[in-house]
């Protein structure tokens, strides 16, 4: 029997049934839920990702409120080395296209088939952080008076840059495409797009650059961009947790996904990563120098490829427990305060959920 709230005004009277109300909630999926063009976030059903995306809002920053002056001064000096300079320069050259494959990714694959309005709204947000990525590299290229073609050169000619992104672009243009999400294998073509955007590239390929480029910051060397690129990693950790829950709340809304078949191909996956972003490494430190070798980033990535498939609820590619190299990480994730240089006031920086345990866990 529908339940009904009557509400009477003067001489008019309006019904509310609360049965359609309840019948709206529970139509609500990930994918394959009510087709509608009205945004109606509640009654939430997602909580987490309209948590993600308060957390998202709140972490807000742009990239001209960061000072350059000393960055600019260091590369114009004789006290940086060249394979200092290199690594700067393969930063701004991958990022400065991967940003804008990500967000392209999120925009027009992802967020066009999730139905759920709370679904989009983070992933709206996540697109927009993208955008900002991309602007603090145009930022970092114009303070540093780099040659633009040059980081464009970097993107087409360097084979582990571009390796790295037909890896991913590839799986995305091949989703450009009327998809009938009630067939099993377009519902895993979706997911594994989920999980090699989120916890492959995102997720772990980032991470070797990001790696590198802190490790200069924390040698008080480029602080600007490195200030860019701990927000950058701050907003990344959101990403792969975003990625993450709707990849798992995909399966268990589908569990027609989840076969073993599937499971080990996902896991072949993160390892194809890893194999093009040992390459990669190996291309941003040719030679040993500034306290990083290649090794030890290997080893790095090896590690973080594991936390991510164990998150999923995936085996781990290595055999035996790999320890993490570079446990400082940890703490210059740990962002509560910067400083705002405009107006000399301090700005409090809301930490990423995935962040408040700086620990082995996520790093």
């Amino acid at each position: 029997m529908s339940k009904t709230t009557t509400v009477t005004l003067g001489d008019r009277t309006f019904e509310l049934d609360a049965a359609k109300a309840e019948a709206a909630f529970a139509s609500k999926k990930v994918i394959n839920g009510k087709d509608t063009m009205f945004f109606n976030i509640l009654p939430i059903k997602y909580n987490w990702a309209y948590d993600l995306y308060k957390t998202m809002k709140a972490n807000h920053w742009e990239p001209e409120d960061v000072p350059m002056q000393m960055d600019v001064q260091q590369w114009r000096s004789d006290e940086i080395s060249d394979v200092e300079r290199w690594i700067i320069k393969m930063g701004i050259g991958y990022f400065s296209a991967a940003e804008g494959i990500v967000g392209d990714n999120v925009q027009h694959v992802v967020r066009e088939v999730v139905t759920a309005p709370e679904l989009k709204l983070v992933l709206g947000r996540h697109a927009h952080e993208e955008n900002i990525h991309a602007d603090s590299l145009v930022y970092m290229i114009s303070s540093l008076g780099l040659n633009p073609h040059e980081c464009e050169a970097m993107f087409e000619d360097i084979p582990t840059i571009s390796e790295k992104n037909a890896f991913v672009v590839n799986n995305s243009r091949a989703m450009r495409r009327d998809m009938d999400l009630t067939d099993t294998a377009t519902k895993q073509d979706l997911a594994k797009n989920i999980f090699l955007f989120g916890q492959v590239m995102e997720g772990t390929q980032f991470y070797g650059l990001f790696g590198m480029i802190l490790s200069l910051y924390r040698q008080n060397k480029f602080p600007g961009i490195g200030q860019m690129f701990s927000y950058t990693l701050r907003d990344e950790s959101n990403h792969i947790e975003v990625f993450r829950n709707l990849l798992m709340d995909l399966i268990e809304e589908n569990q027609d996904i989840w076969t073993e078949e599937f499971r080990e191909d996902l896991r072949a996956t993160m390892a194809e990563g890893i194999r093009l972003e040992k390459k990669f490494i190996r291309d941003c430190l040719p030679v040993a120098a500034v306290g990083l070798n290649a090794e030890e980033f290997e080893l790095y990535i090896d590690y973080i490829a594991d936390r991510r498939l164990e998150s999923c609820g995936l085996a781990p590619l290595q055999s035996d427990p790999v320890k993490n190299p570079f446990p400082w990480l940890a703490e210059m994730m740990d962002i509560k305060k910067e400083q705002n240089f405009f107006e000399g006031t301090v700005t409090e920086y809301q930490k990423s959920s995935s962040l408040a345990d700086v620990d082995d866990d996520d790093l």
